[in-house]
């Protein structure tokens, strides 16, 4: 059970979005999104849940502070790995690769992330690195910004998904073997142990190959 945090006798508690957003991502740590309210975050504050309304007027603009603040924790270094100087699929495979990583840190950390609109700096600044790398490999404005919500759709996707079947529920792959019969569903009982597979990172590594191998049909102004 969350303790509130320590409030000085006789003042109220100081709040403020980053704080709030520190908080809540402990909770979610804790217990996971569904037990994630705004009185729980209050309590754990140590103030009122009115107070938070002044920094968040629903639980969706929480979640998009929250998103905001996992994107703060992708190294600024993750544009700039192996490879950086000359070959722009490691670069882009190195942003992927970080945004996974931030998102699987978090319990339900891609629910957190998925439809929300961050316009802060960490959000964007994440977004305009991966552009900037299309951009400077040569591809048009419109391929570039088309990749960029290919990549991050695909990798939010994926993990939402990873999240999901490694909790105990309703996605457990024990079911799908269960349920698929060699008679009925031939080509899937072929396939099962790679579609029941949980090594996610296997099923990531390949999707993000198949995007850039797109990629690299696209036009582009540079070799």
């Amino acid at each position: 059970m969350t303790s509130p945090l320590p409030r000085p006798k006789g003042r109220l508690a100081r709040i403020d979005q980053s704080r709030t957003a520190e908080t809540a991502l402990r909770l979610l740590d804790e217990s996971g999104l569904e037990s994630l309210t705004m009185r729980r975050l209050a309590d754990a504050m140590g103030v009122q849940a009115g107070a938070l309304y002044r920094y968040f007027a629903t639980k969706q603009d929480l979640l998009t502070a929250m998103a905001e603040r996992m994107l703060a924790d992708i190294p600024a270094s993750a544009a700039n790995g192996p490879g950086a100087a000359g070959d722009w699929s490691e670069r882009l495979t190195g942003l992927a690769r970080a945004m996974r990583t931030a998102l699987l840190a978090r319990r339900d950390g891609a629910r957190v992330f998925a439809g929300t609109h961050s316009d802060g700096a960490h959000t964007l600044g994440f977004a305009d690195a991966l552009t900037g790398v299309l951009r400077a490999a040569g591809f048009s404005d419109e391929d570039a910004a088309r990749a960029l919500m290919a990549v991050i759709s695909f990798t939010v996707g994926l993990t939402l998904e990873e999240q999901a079947v490694l909790q105990p529920g309703p996605a457990n792959p024990e079911r799908l073997r269960r349920a698929v019969s060699p008679e009925r569903f031939p080509h899937l009982a072929a396939t099962l142990p790679t579609l029941a597979s949980t090594d996610f990172t296997a099923h990531f590594e390949f999707g993000l190959r198949l995007i850039i191998q797109g990629l690299y049909v696209l036009p582009r102004d540079r070799p």
